[in-house]
């Protein structure tokens, strides 16, 4: 696989640039947050405010921590085209909720509580996550094994996925096919709140070691040499973005090429390679993506098909337009 380095563009370039369009992205989320609870609201705000506010939580705590997380992966992995989901963190959701429902039936979520559901899938996907990346914390290890081990672990939840998903019963098995997708709309307001706090903490970690995350943009040799402890640090920041990942999966469901598209984008926007303008660019970007793309889907399409359909087609694209590029250098 061609590894291609999270670009830093020009040092000469002037910092106020970035920093301006740093606030055009902001603006242009609160816009597109303002114009989703404004539109067919009436003129009575609050009532729409209080009807959609669930959603638009969801997908700014979703969107904010995809974001941040894949710029940090990609960082520590010196590779554009890899997301955290690479690791097999989607398939292991896909596998803990069939296995739930194959167990306990489609009432699982009923009988665990909201509460109880969230945890389990949060907390082994977690688990599953701090396994893998003992891989690259161990001396000599490369990204390409971390890749092929997310690859085979991730085939095989989806091969035991396939295979109880063909003993249940018809129920069960549409109820199970429509929580693979990723939506926005039976998000209990109650999940909000933990999963909030776990994605401000991990993004206060993360801005705390921007600079330190500047500096392994170097590569391992350079940032060791100015006093990273890079086995330390690859180690926080992969757990910081397993927690990150696995609190918007277990929100919502699974949205693989959310983060690669606008980590991407954010790199193309930036005017420097700082962390203090990709990180939260490319939040912005994908708080603005949801939000925006759900409202053009249910005020336009009248929600024909899910957003996470589309941004996976789109995010897909990318990553072939990624791959092709790499290999053409």
């Amino acid at each position: 696989m061609t590894a291609l380095a999270t670009p830093g563009t020009t040092a000469t370039a002037p910092r106020w640039t970035s920093r301006r369009r740093l606030l055009l992205l902001a603006a242009l989320a609160l816009a597109s947050i303002i114009a989703f609870l404004a539109i067919g609201s009436g003129g009575d705000l609050a009532f729409t405010a209080q009807l959609r506010g669930t959603k638009v939580a969801t997908m700014v705590l979703v969107g904010w921590a995809t974001g941040v997380s894949t710029v940090a992966f990609h960082t520590i992995t010196n590779n554009r085209i890899l997301t955290p989901s690479v690791m097999g963190l989607d398939a292991l959701y896909a596998f803990l909720v069939t296995l739930l429902a194959f167990v306990l039936g489609v009432t699982f979520t009923g009988q665990l509580g909201p509460y109880g559901s969230f945890a389990i899938t949060l907390v082994l996907m977690v688990v599953f996550g701090l396994g893998l990346t003992s891989v690259l914390t161990r001396k000599g290890s490369q990204v390409h094994l971390l890749v092929l081990i997310g690859i085979v672990l991730g085939t095989l939840l989806r091969s035991l996925s396939s295979l109880l998903t063909r003993m249940m019963d018809p129920t069960t098995f549409l109820v199970v096919q429509g929580n693979l997708f990723a939506s926005f709309n039976a998000v209990q307001p109650m999940l909000l709140l933990p999963a909030g706090v776990l994605t401000v903490a991990g993004s206060w970690w993360l801005w705390h070691r921007r600079h330190e995350l500047d500096v392994m943009r170097l590569g391992p040799d350079h940032a060791t040499s100015l006093g990273v402890d890079w086995t330390r640090m690859v180690r926080e920041v992969l757990l910081v973005a397993v927690v990150l990942v696995s609190v918007s999966t277990a929100l919502v469901g699974p949205i693989t090429f959310l983060g690669l598209l606008v980590a991407n984008i954010a790199y193309e926007v930036t005017t420097t390679g700082r962390h203090s303008h990709t990180m939260p660019m490319a939040g912005l970007i994908a708080i603005t993506t949801l939000v925006g793309g759900q409202a053009v889907l249910e005020q336009v399409f009248g929600l024909a098909t899910l957003l996470s359909v589309i941004i996976e087609f789109g995010g897909g694209l990318v990553f072939i337009w990624l791959v092709l590029r790499g290999s053409r250098k």
